[in-house]
């Protein structure tokens, strides 16, 4: 996600730099054929198109709304997980002690007990991270040129689940999850088993323990609304007829456009002779115009629709859970040079 508020004109423009050139080269095709091979005749009234245009104009403030919503959604998700896991850590660190234990621990023993349990929440978070950047069939934002030209991409892409959850967890736990699919998923249970071990060895007391419970379930329910958006997508039939009606729109557009700047020309011959016999030209920036609002608009929504894809417009994921990470391991009392760095934000964009 950009960082700075100058993603605005600069920015859109070179986004759309593509899309411009062909609405220019549409707009320079059908002038010069009215212009050159009279083909005068060849026009539609505005009333069929203006129908068309509202029509398409609807459906994409239909698929902005949807798309913003579930990146909205997505958002508050992972606020959600940024203030569990907070709240996880301290309880952790406040409710494993030998208060109603028969056989104390040292405290390096409830330390370890702690760190084990964090480092796994740790482990937690990047395996659900590198699911949600696992691509779908109908994520294809990222492949686009300009998403794909800086050649950055999120963290995830750029390891493997194996080799990041490798310093959190124990040999035992990587060959349990190792026989899951879903990791994230195994790495929950191993928290709740882990839990109810310290309950019966007297480390948690149980109230403390149906508390630290609570935290695991709204961790499943925050993992399960985030692979909902992930594994569910824009309902593909709204998708796709509103980007082909969008085109039906814009290459219908020069056909009633131009004529119109046509005869506009010739209301002005007699006064103007030179601006009369060009006037035409100037519908192809009046024209790139329109079509570029109405595709940008249409191309917004569809960036918006899977809100994981690590995208520079996506919701930050990668940077969410290192920024938890980062402050867990402080509160463990970790020496910052032991810590790792907040993920590096190539043109102002977090991933």
């Amino acid at each position: 996600m950009y960082t700075k508020s100058t993603f605005s004109v600069k920015n859109m423009v070179i986004w759309t730099r593509f899309e411009t050139m062909l609405f220019i080269i549409i707009g320079v095709v059908w002038v010069s054929a009215f212009f050159f091979l009279d083909l005068d005749w060849l026009r539609i009234p505005w009333t069929p198109l203006a129908l068309i245009g509202t029509a398409v104009a609807f459906v994409i403030g239909f698929q902005n709304n949807a798309a913003y919503g579930r990146i909205w959604e997505a958002r508050k998700i992972w606020g959600g997980i940024v203030n569990t896991s907070r709240t996880f850590g301290a309880f952790l660190q406040d409710m494993i002690t030998n208060e109603h234990t028969e056989h104390k621990l040292s405290d390096k023993e409830l330390h370890i007990e702690i760190k084990t349990l964090t480092y796994r929440h740790i482990a937690w978070m990047t395996a659900l991270r590198h699911s949600m950047r696992v691509l779908k069939p109908w994520e294809t934002t990222s492949s686009h040129r300009t998403n794909s030209e800086h050649g950055f991409e999120p963290p995830e892409r750029k390891s493997s689940l194996d080799k990041d959850i490798k310093p959190y967890l124990s040999a035992e736990d990587i060959e349990y999850i190792t026989k899951k699919d879903n990791k994230q998923t195994a790495l929950l249970y191993l928290q709740s088993h882990h839990l109810r071990s310290l309950k019966e060895q007297g480390v948690i007391w149980e109230f403390s323990f149906l508390e630290l419970e609570a935290e695991i379930k709204e961790l499943f329910s925050l993992q399960g609304k985030s692979e909902r958006i992930k594994n569910f997508p824009y309902p593909r039939q709204f998708a796709t007829l509103n980007h082909h009606f969008m085109w039906v729109f814009v290459l219908l557009l020069p056909m009633a456009l131009i004529p119109q700047f046509a005869d506009l020309g010739d209301n002005v011959y007699e006064a103007y002779p030179i601006i009369g016999k060009f006037f035409i030209w100037f519908s192809i920036p009046f024209y790139v115009i329109v079509a570029w609002v109405f595709h940008t608009m249409e191309r917004i929504g569809r960036t918006g629709e899977n809100p994981f894809e690590g995208t520079a417009n996506d919701v930050p994921i990668s940077t969410i859970a290192r920024g938890i990470e980062i402050d867990l391991r402080q509160n463990l009392g970790e020496r910052k040079d032991k810590i790792p760095d907040q993920f590096p934000t190539p043109f102002d964009v977090q991933f």
